[in-house]
C-alpha cells in the first residue's frame, strides 16, 4: 500500500513538473483579477487610485503592461501578463497593482471602472478641474 502511494505521489509530481515546462515560447495574457478597490485621495484636484488584486498562474508570470482608456463614463483598465519560456513551478502567485486613474478635467458624476472584467463605481461630487 505504501509503495502505491509513493508511486502515485511520484507520478503526480512528474505531471506537475512536466506541465510547468510545456511553454517553449513566451506567453502574453490577461491577469486574473479577483477584486478591485477604488481609493479617492483627499486632494484637489481629486486623485483616484484603483487597487487591483488577483492571482497569476505561476511565480514566473509577471505584470507586463497596464493600459487605461475612457469611453463615456467608463474607464477600461487592462492588465496584461508576460511569462517567459521554460519550466516554472505550478503554483498561483498573488498580485496587487496600484493604478492611478486619469480623472483630471472630469465633470461631476458617477463613473464605472472595469479592470479585466471586474467592475466598481465611484462618484465625483464636483467637477475635477482647477479654476483660476
Amino acid at each position: 500500500m505504501n509503495k502505491k502511494i509513493l508511486l502515485l505521489g511520484l507520478f503526480i509530481s512528474i505531471i506537475i513538473f512536466v506541465t510547468g515546462c510545456l511553454s517553449i515560447i513566451p506567453t502574453i495574457g490577461l491577469a486574473l483579477v479577483d477584486e478591485i478597490e477604488i481609493i479617492i485621495l483627499e486632494s484637489f484636484p481629486v486623485q483616484i487610485q484603483v487597487i487591483a488584486r488577483g492571482n497569476l498562474p505561476d511565480p514566473c508570470t509577471e505584470i507586463y503592461q497596464i493600459t487605461q482608456k475612457r469611453e463615456g463614463d467608463t474607464f477600461f483598465i487592462t492588465i496584461k501578463t508576460y511569462r517567459p519560456p521554460g519550466c516554472c513551478i505550478q503554483i498561483i502567485a498573488p498580485f496587487e497593482a496600484v493604478i492611478p486613474l486619469n480623472v483630471y478635467g472630469l465633470p461631476a458624476g458617477t463613473y464605472t471602472v472595469d479592470v479585466n472584467g471586474v467592475q466598481a463605481i465611484f462618484d465625483l461630487e464636483i467637477d475635477n478641474i482647477l479654476s483660476l
